[in-house]
């Protein structure tokens, strides 16, 4: 199955949820009002819940409680609160993922963590709306979900990542493609802003490729998260290459504490956005 048939397959399988598509109409719209969003959100008890819970996250750490939606919006602003829509939409979506085949845990920590430290260094660098750098780290990876559920052994071969072997040059050998690539097209399928699938496609190209801050930004999240995750495989820092940080004008002092920061971030989000942890609410 080449990578266009899996996104066919996948763009039916896994379907967001309509109060997602409603509010992707909504924000296109340019007449909408907060209160427009609002009203889509409120009308989805459980997304309406998800995005109190993200305002009153380690995500923000804003100082006082908020509790109702038209304050977080207000809060957060409109389009952030479209992509963390978007970010527990397509968690959902795949929520019935079979967790026999791979570590789900483990995967939606690295997703997490990657997405965290996006927004971190986004901030540091004062990118606007940053949110959408967190949404691209989070499903940067979902692709593996893809495979798991449509391509099983393919899937398991792919875990047998080592230090000798990346995971995406696992994948390209065993697939033909990158789960990247495959989150990315899937992104890109399902109609969400380019500023959030091109970061994700652009994720494994070299640093001889002109590439924008955000998706250099999301390269190195994406390396760090992987040997975060991954310490019984990866040495600290194994798959970092300098000039991924250089060329950002960080240090191994800013790398250290962008990991301390979002390590203590990752316990209380990753319950937000891995969907085993939904039905606790």
């Amino acid at each position: 199955m080449n990578l266009e048939e899996l996104v066919s397959k996948a763009e039916n399988l896994f379907v967001l949820p309509d109060s997602v598509t409603r509010l992707k109409a909504c924000m296109d719209d340019e007449a909408s009002s907060i209160e427009d969003i609002g009203d889509i959100i409120a009308f989805d008890p459980s997304l309406a819940a998800q995005l109190l819970r993200v305002a009153n996250s380690a995500l923000y750490r804003f100082p006082n409680k908020i509790d109702t939606v038209t304050r977080a919006i207000q809060v957060v602003g409109t389009r952030s609160t479209y992509d963390l829509a978007l970010a527990y939409g397509v968690s959902k979506a795949f929520s019935d993922v079979d967790g026999q085949q791979i570590d789900l845990d483990k995967f939606w920590e690295q997703s997490v963590s990657c997405g965290l430290l996006a927004k971190y260094f986004a901030d540091m660098r004062n990118i606007r709306e940053p949110e959408r750098l967190f949404v691209s780290g989070l499903l940067h990876n979902i692709g593996e979900l893809v495979t798991v559920s449509l391509l099983p052994e393919a899937a398991i071969r792919c875990q047998a990542f080592n230090t000798r072997v990346s995971p995406s040059e696992l994948q390209f050998g065993v697939l033909g493609f990158t789960y990247a690539e495959l989150s990315a097209k899937l992104i890109e399928k399902w109609g969400i802003p380019s500023s959030i699938h091109v970061p994700i496609a652009n994720i494994h190209k070299g640093q001889e490729d002109e590439l924008e801050t955000e998706d250099k930004i999301v390269q190195l999240s994406y390396v760090l998260a992987l040997d975060n995750v991954n310490p019984e495989i990866y040495p600290s820092y194994h798959n970092l290459k300098p000039e991924l940080h250089e060329s950002l004008s960080l240090n191994r002092e800013d790398l250290e504490d962008a990991l301390d920061i979002t390590n203590l971030q990752c316990i209380s989000v990753i319950s937000l956005f891995n969907p085993h942890a939904f039905m606790l609410y």
